[in-house]
């Protein structure tokens, strides 16, 4: 959120004004708050000054970010209090080191012990996730589960609860990505597009962002406003978000200096890929000509918004194609295209190669 003039938060003294920012502060974590104590239980969400024990449970493939936006928030909120109310530990299935997306190993303290006492367990994961999903597995997520005050996962980790069965009957999310893959899979879970769910004693996430969110929320219930705020503030993170608020396909992060109607067709598009709008329809919906359109889009993006809305499509189409087993037929009318002969023209255009090609190689 910037500091615009006329905001009913910030006014037009905010950056003059230090009670203001805090009441700022407040108001955004009173959403998180507001939102969420409806759905939850008297599990970990609460006040509380006792140690809470964390395990994370990392997965090779996972993204450093979402490692980070996990245990961080944790770290930071002992260093403000002084005194350490998360006893954390990061471990892994084999004990070894798991390697994130970037390359970049994580340190573990050991060996995932299901039989181990902890009051909660974070299960984080990413990109082969179906390789993980052993019964040894699955059936110490669930004696973990069962002891453990809380359990949850974060991006693909929701996944590996729900293979468990800790999710059947209750609400969760996972990565947008994955969203339509994961309602069909799992039809015993209410699955929604929310940046984080909590329902009675488990927890989901759909990435890295809505982790933070999620731990900002969990600090704030347990420790107070005051020690969340500080934790959000040594990452200098304000964003004004609730739980419920939709995960976007194409995040358009802070949006100062951009013109709103680029964001309102932008939305336009993310959420027609299956069946495409015409750019004049598009237009007429922001309140503007197709030609202004046009306009807006060549000066903030540098292209016509046809070619983008196509590029929209086509990226959905190419995580289809790298990262699932759908058919092209079926991935063609997922991402708007007639036939799967139009759709695989227009692929090889935009990526040098067939998508049957690309999946095979």
């Amino acid at each position: 959120m910037s500091p615009k003039s006329g905001n009913r938060f910030w006014g037009n003294d905010m950056h003059r004004n230090p009670y203001n920012i805090a009441r700022l502060a407040g108001c955004c974590f009173t959403l998180y708050e507001d939102d969420m104590t409806k759905n939850e239980k008297a599990t970990i969400f609460r006040a509380e000054q006792s140690p809470l024990k964390v395990t994370l449970l990392v997965f090779s493939g996972a993204s450093i970010m979402c490692v980070a936006c996990a245990v961080d928030p944790l770290r930071a909120a002992n260093r403000i209090a002084g005194e350490t109310l998360f006893d954390f530990k990061l471990v892994s299935v084999t004990g070894e080191a798991p390697v994130t997306t970037c390359g970049l190993p994580v340190a573990v303290s050991g060996r995932f012990d299901a039989t181990e006492p902890t009051d909660v367990l974070v299960v984080v994961a990413g990109f082969g996730t179906q390789n993980y999903a052993t019964s040894a597995l699955l059936a110490g997520l669930r004696r973990a589960a069962r002891s453990a005050r809380a359990c949850g996962g974060v991006e693909a980790g929701t996944w590996l609860v729900a293979r468990a069965g800790l999710l059947e009957g209750r609400s969760a999310t996972t990565h947008w990505e994955d969203m339509e893959d994961f309602s069909s899979a799992f039809p015993g879970v209410d699955v929604r597009p929310d940046r984080y769910i909590i329902d009675g004693p488990v927890f989901t996430t759909g990435g890295a962002s809505p982790t933070l969110d999620l731990m900002l929320h969990l600090i704030r219930t347990r420790l107070g406003m005051a020690v969340a705020l500080d934790v959000a503030s040594a990452f200098i993170y304000d964003q004004a978000r609730v739980a419920t608020d939709a995960q976007p396909l194409v995040s358009l992060g802070r949006l100062d200096g951009y013109d709103p109607r680029l964001a309102q067709a932008i939305r336009l598009m993310e959420a027609h890929v299956d069946q495409p709008l015409t750019i004049e329809a598009i237009a007429k919906r922001a309140g503007v000509t197709a030609r202004t359109l046009e306009s807006i889009f060549r000066k903030s993006i540098g292209e016509t918004p046809g070619a983008y809305y196509l590029r929209l499509r086509l990226g959905a189409a190419r995580r289809l194609v790298v990262d699932t087993r759908v058919a092209m037929a079926d991935i063609a009318g997922r991402t708007g295209f007639s036939s799967a002969a139009a759709f695989s023209r227009a692929f090889s255009r935009a990526f040098g190669e067939a998508p049957v090609r690309l999946r095979r190689g």
